[in-house]
This record gives C-alpha cells, sequence and structure tokens, in this order.
C-alpha cells in the first residue's frame, strides 16, 4: 500500500509535472502571434505545439542552453538529496544529468532533440492537467445541478449528488499519469543531457586523478608518521634496556627530532587535503636523506651508506619518491630486523636511479615478495608510477630492496663525479 501511494507524497512527482507543463510556455507566448487566442479552431489548436520548434533549434546551436536545461532538469526531474528514495542508487545520480555548455555538434543535436520533445511533452501535459481538473470541476457542479463548464471537452448529462463522491477521481488519476510521465522524462533528459563520451572520458580521469591523489596521500601518511613511531618506539626500547642517562638523552634528541620532522610531514599532507593544488616544495628529497641515516643510526642501527653520483641533481619527482622508498626500506629493517647491520648504496647516472638497501635476515615474517605489507606495496607503486620497478626479497641470507627508477632527460649534473664512489659515515650529508 506504501508503494502505491508513493507517487502522490513524493515531492518530485510535482516538480517533474512542472518542468513539464514550464515546457509549453513557448507555445503559450507564440499562439499570441499566431494562429491567435480568438476562437480558435481545432486545426490551430494542432499547429500550436509546432510553431515554436523552427525557434527551438536556432535556441539549441547556443552552448549556454544545454546549460540552462541541464540545471532545470536536475533540480526539478531528479529527487533532492534530503529525499527518501527505495532503491534510488545509481538511477537517481545528479551527475547522470550534466549542466554543462555544449561542447561539439553532436551536443547541439541532442539538445535540439530534447527542447522539441520538452515543447511537445509540455503542450500534452498542460492539456491533460486542463481537460482532467476540468472534469473534477464538473462533478462538483453536476452533483449541485449547475450547468457543466465549458472547459472540458467531456460534458456530463443531468446531475445527482453522487457525481461529488466521483469528484477526486480524475485528479487522483492525472497525479498518476503525471508520475509515469515524469519518469519516462526523466530517462529521456538523461538520455539527451547526460554527458557525451568526451565528458564521460573527462570525468573518468579526474575520478582516477582523484583516487591517484588519494593513495599518494596515504602512502606519504604511512610512510612518514610509521617511520616516525618505529624510530620513537625503538628508542624508548633501547634507552629503557642501555639504562644510561647519556643514552636516553640521545634517544630523547633522535624522538624528537624525527617526530618534529613527522609533524611537518603530517602539516603539509594536511594542507594537501585543504587545497588541492599546492606547490610541491618543502617535501623532502633525497638531499635530505642524512637525516633518514641519523635517525637510523640513532636507534642502534648501523648503516653503511655509499653513493655514485650527484643526488642534488635528480629531477625532483623522482628525488621526492626516492626519498620514501628509503625511509620505509629502513623503516622496515628498524621495525623486522631491530639491531641488524644495513648496506645502503645508491646509483646514479644520466638514465637511471638504483636503491640498494641490505640487511641481514631476519626479514619480515611471511613476506616473499614487493606484493606483500602495505609498506612494500607502497614502494612497488612509487617505483611503478615513474616508471620504474622493484623487488624485495630474501637473497644469499640477507633480506634485499632493489629499486630502480628512470631519470629521463631531466638529470642535472652536480658538482659529484658519476664514476666516483663515496662512503657516508654520520653526519656526512648524501648530497
Amino acid at each position: 500500500m506504501p508503494a502505491l501511494l508513493a507517487p502522490l507524497t513524493r515531492a518530485v512527482t510535482y516538480t517533474r509535472w512542472l518542468h513539464m507543463v514550464l515546457g509549453s510556455l513557448i507555445a503559450i507566448i507564440t499562439t499570441f502571434v499566431y494562429p491567435g487566442w480568438i476562437d480558435p479552431t481545432a486545426g490551430d489548436w494542432a499547429v500550436v505545439p509546432l510553431v515554436p520548434v523552427p525557434l527551438l533549434l536556432v535556441a539549441a546551436l547556443i552552448p549556454s542552453i544545454r546549460l540552462a536545461e541541464g540545471l532545470q532538469a536536475q533540480v526539478m526531474l531528479l529527487p533532492g538529496p534530503h529525499a527518501r528514495v527505495r532503491g534510488g542508487g545509481a538511477t537517481e545520480r545528479v551527475d547522470d544529468i550534466v549542466a554543462a555548455p555544449s561542447a561539439s555538434w553532436r551536443d547541439r543535436g541532442r539538445t535540439a532533440v530534447w527542447l522539441v520533445l520538452r515543447l511537445e511533452v509540455g503542450c500534452a501535459v498542460a492539456a491533460a492537467t486542463t481537460q482532467m481538473l476540468a472534469m473534477s470541476l464538473d462533478l462538483v457542479t453536476a452533483a449541485t445541478g449547475a450547468p457543466p463548464s465549458q472547459a472540458a471537452v467531456l460534458h456530463l448529462e443531468g446531475g445527482h449528488w453522487t457525481y461529488g463522491l466521483l469528484s477526486p477521481v480524475p485528479a487522483i488519476v492525472l497525479v498518476y499519469l503525471m508520475a509515469g510521465a515524469g519518469v519516462l522524462m526523466t530517462t529521456a533528459a538523461r538520455r539527451l543531457l547526460g554527458p557525451s563520451p568526451a565528458e564521460r572520458l573527462a570525468a573518468l580521469e579526474a575520478r582516477t586523478e582523484l583516487l591517484l591523489e588519494r593513495n599518494r596521500i596515504a602512502r606519504e601518511l604511512h610512510d612518514s608518521i610509521g617511520h616516525a613511531l618505529t624510530v620513537a618506539v625503538v628508542q624508548a626500547g633501547a634507552a629503557r634496556a642501555a639504562g644510561s642517562s647519556e643514552f636516553t638523552d640521545r634517544a630523547l634528541d633522535a624522538i624528537e627530532g624525527t617526530g618534529r620532522a613527522a609533524l611537518e610531514d603530517l602539516d603539509r599532507v594536511l594542507r594537501v587535503l585543504r587545497d588541492p593544488s599546492p606547490p610541491a616544495s618543502g617535501q623532502p628529497t633525497l638531499a635530505d636523506a642524512h637525516g633518514l641515516l641519523d635517525s637510523a643510526r640513532a636507534a642502534g642501527t648501523d648503516v653503511q651508506a655509499a653513493i655514485t653520483g650527484p643526488l642534488g641533481g635528480i629531477p625532483a619527482p623522482v628525488s621526492r619518491e626516492g626519498y620514501r622508498i628509503l625511509q620505509e626500506s629502513l623503516t622496515n629493517v628498524l621495525r623486522h630486523a631491530r639491531g641488524a647491520p644495513v648496506r645502503l648504496r645508491m646509483t646514479v647516472d644520466d638514465a637511471l636511479l638504483e636503491i640498494d638497501v641490505r640487511n641481514p635476515l631476519p626479514v619480515p615474517s611471511g613476506v616473499r615478495d614487493v606484493g606483500a605489507g602495505s609498506g612494500l606495496r607502497g614502494i612497488r607503486e612509487r617505483a611503478a608510477l615513474l616508471g620504474g620497478r622493484a623487488t624485495a626479497g630474501p637473497e644469499d641470507s640477507e633480506w634485499r630492496v632493489r629499486v630502480e627508477l628512470p631519470l629521463g632527460q631531466g638529470l642535472v649534473r652536480g658538482p659529484v663525479g658519476a664514476g666516483r664512489d663515496r662512503d657516508l659515515g654520520p653526519g656526512d650529508p648524501p648530497g
């Protein structure tokens, strides 16, 4: 029973009804010019829906007409966000109808068809509304014995009080007819005012960019905050085990520095969420890798690092992602192989950046390749986005993470020769 009465109670039934009636306004206006409202014949009424068609075809050539029609259709044909629509998922989405100017002749053609359809449906709905309401009024007047009105095409003969009981029937039938016509009109709007193939592709690309940005932010938070928390946990545990006030002071200094860097990263990521297009400046790069090495050493890990080539000349996108990859690699060592020595080697040439991180087993429990674990998966995703590759796994009693990132043509030569190796000791900047 509630489903049967739904068309009578849903607001969208009446907004759709109004939208269809408004489509007849242009016909009503042009009728004042031709054929006129003085004693119109049946032939005159027949041409009323046809006279405005040339005007509508010309109007459809204006790009903003599609925008106006799309806005009207979104507001009046679709339920609002507050409406309770049973099962109305994808069929009631506002983006099924586009509110945008015409961008092609195909859009103009579909807009022209929509305008003509709206005109004809509007005239039919206006006529049906007038006749059905006039019929209800005639039933009321027939119940009182008064003569019928001249508005209705069908006239009742005689009069009886029982006619008054039937007076609501034409109005109720009219509401159900308008509900059905509104559904059909909404379906037509989705077809004629819906997104074109180019607009669908643009929307898909925008959604893909949004998902990629969300994944990037998730990786940023995982790598930065995860590294800071891991260093803090390792330092706190080592300080408790050492029982030395001097070591505890150094551990607290390391925790403070790592926490401050994590807070800066968190603030930068939150700015990205508030403003989707902030400048990329301020993000750490491989030129700042000495901070990562120092925090790992302060946590009790022996890090032996060497580079070949200029880290300062790496293109910014590659350098930023390389920093995060190195950060996650060191975090994995601190988390799963605490105290194990680490050998880091980074090689830079004109075409490739290679990051190689090794530590003795044990390895992360159950991890067999780069696809397992969110951190290692993040390394793989970062490498893939830059067109590179990443591998991780046990090799000769060691756990090895090896990443290759192409540099393209953007590498600017730095002061360090590409053919010379340099070991990085504690406190020695890597760039």
